[in-house]
């Protein structure tokens, strides 16, 4: 009977990291296929645990042979996890809807577990007192979540990936199945016995083969989702990184959202790049923050003067590639493997409060403020850091999105920037592939109208770029009536505290149609 206790309990450890995992396996798709992070995982996570209330009121109809609906639960979850990502992965490639599917699977992965413990504890409920037996049932569920979550920040999503890491799941709840159906064995009867055998066979080999079908079919869908060919699929702890292939170019995208194409990346790097060399009288020592492309790097080494650059970026899978991946080692020209850049993967912002270091330039190309974590990369706490790690006369530009497209969120970067203490200057400039894009710099202890006076005058003698001159700066510097559609009292600071900016940009201009 004690044997039998603790094996209940030992499947409920295992359920409960199962049931953790797939959470946060449906949270991570969500994020990839929908966006906003901190939306997705809110609501798969709470979408889930409402259903999991569903599952609980639903066991109490259960009256007879507990065991074996605890076992055919398992069973059902097996395959249902296992095969979640690949579920979404091939829909993706049919319908715009998948939003319905994720949603969906996760109200019937969580309906399932939800009926885990109601049953451990009334199958349990004969060998322990009610007090005992609560707590200890619960005791291991939850011990089984830390275990999941630490399984699937260390190991799942790192190495396993969305593409294997749910057929682990899936044999976990297959293997406790598997080892409730030998404790339970003599109790059934034959024709009982016959029909489990049937099914443990059919699912597990149901897993097997998922596992062999997994990849091509993923790559089918992660194909489906671009209209070029897709050469490199990389998901890393932080984000799902994709380069495709059309003719002789390639491009980049993070989590489905193009960062640059070798078609015209100097028409976004060049603008990025030499407004803020050209306009420091020494740059030294520079600061890049994002580009793990290396591509901003390439331009700033076209300046002798320039002593250090360091580079920070969150995801050392990103510099790999800059650094690795012979694509792009041809386009930034190398320029990981120069002696004055270093490296560091860690988050921009603890970089910047933790760092004794001081620069003439800082240069931020980072990612579209489209969640709260990006945002904060964009805030007046974040432009107060840089104000202060900057020297006397120094200069910062950041990418700010589309002016056109994006208004709200570009102006909005301008006026955090100048509130942080900075005097600022707008640029813009059209590019094929991404579309019109936009810049914002900012001076440090410069006398007023100094970046507007100075950025149309800038020459760029004995420094080589494939599109960049004086006449592009002109052009680049001026703006048209459209900008300046919302009035700019109405534009809110991005703060960490009141992080509006991310809201901006996912909303874009749509209140004016």
């Amino acid at each position: 009977m004690k044997l039998r206790s603790n094996i209940l309990k030992l499947s409920l450890f295992a359920t409960g990291l199962s049931g953790i995992v797939a959470e946060y396996i449906l949270s991570t798709l969500a994020t990839y296929f929908l966006g906003n992070s901190v939306f997705q995982w809110t609501m798969i996570v709470s979408i889930m645990m409402f259903s999991m209330g569903l599952g609980s009121r639903i066991s109490k109809y259960f009256h007879k042979n507990l065991l074996e609906k605890f076992i055919i639960m398992e069973f059902l979850l097996s395959i249902m996890v296992s095969f979640s990502s690949l579920i979404v992965y091939f829909s993706s490639s049919y319908t715009s809807y998948i939003g319905f599917i994720i949603y969906f699977m996760s109200i019937v992965i969580g309906i399932l577990i939800g009926m885990e413990i109601p049953l451990v504890i009334r199958l349990n409920n004969e060998f322990e007192s009610l007090r005992i037996n609560v707590a200890s049932i619960i005791e291991k569920d939850y011990y089984g979540s830390l275990a999941g979550g630490l399984f699937f920040a260390f190991i799942g999503l790192p190495y396993l990936g969305l593409t294997y890491t749910p057929f682990i799941l899936g044999m976990i709840n297959f293997l406790v199945a598997l080892l409730l159906f030998f404790i339970l064995y003599k109790h059934l009867k034959n024709k009982v016995k016959f029909i489990f055998n049937i099914s443990y066979i059919l699912v597990f080999t149901i897993l097997i083969v998922g596992t062999f079908i997994a990849k091509p079919v993923i790559l089918f869908g992660e194909q489906k989702k671009y209209k070029d060919k897709v050469i490199f699929s990389k998901q890393s702890v932080y984000q799902k990184i994709v380069i495709t292939k059309w003719k002789e170019h390639f491009w980049l995208y993070i989590n489905g959202n193009q960062q640059l194409s070798t078609l015209d990346e100097v028409l976004y790097h060049e603008p990025l790049v030499h407004p803020v060399m050209q306009m420091s009288k020494n740059p030294c020592d520079i600061l890049v923050m994002g580009g793990g492309d290396g591509c901003a790097v390439r331009e700033i080494l076209k300046y002798d003067m320039v002593k250090n650059i360091t580079l920070i970026d969150l995801d050392p899978e990103m510099t790999k590639i800059g650094k690795e991946n012979h694509i792009f080692r041809k386009l930034n020209e190398n320029a990981f493997h120069n002696k004055k850049v270093k490296i560091f993967n860690e988050d921009a912002f603890n970089f910047l409060e933790k760092t004794q270091n001081f620069y003439d330039v800082i240069i931020i190309d980072l990612p579209d403020p489209r969640t709260i974590e990006l945002g904060r990369l964009y805030s007046y706490e974040f432009y107060k850091q840089c104000y202060k790690h900057l020297r006397k006369n120094g200069f910062v530009i950041t990418q700010a999105g589309s002016p056109y497209y994006a208004t709200k969120s570009f102006l909005c970067i301008d006026k955090t920037m100048s509130k942080a203490g900075f005097e600022t200057q707008k640029l813009h400039n059209q590019i094929l592939t991404l579309g019109e894009w936009g810049w914002i710099i900012g001076a440090k202890n410069m006398k007023k109208n100094f970046l507007k006076k100075t950025i149309k005058n800038l020459k760029f003698k004995n420094i080589h770029t494939k599109w960049l001159n004086n006449e592009a700066m002109s052009l680049m510097s001026s703006f048209g009536k459209n900008i300046y559609v919302y009035e700019i009292d109405t534009i809110e600071i991005n703060s960490i505290h009141n992080p509006v900016l991310y809201n901006y940009y996912l909303k874009g201009n749509w209140d004016l149609y």
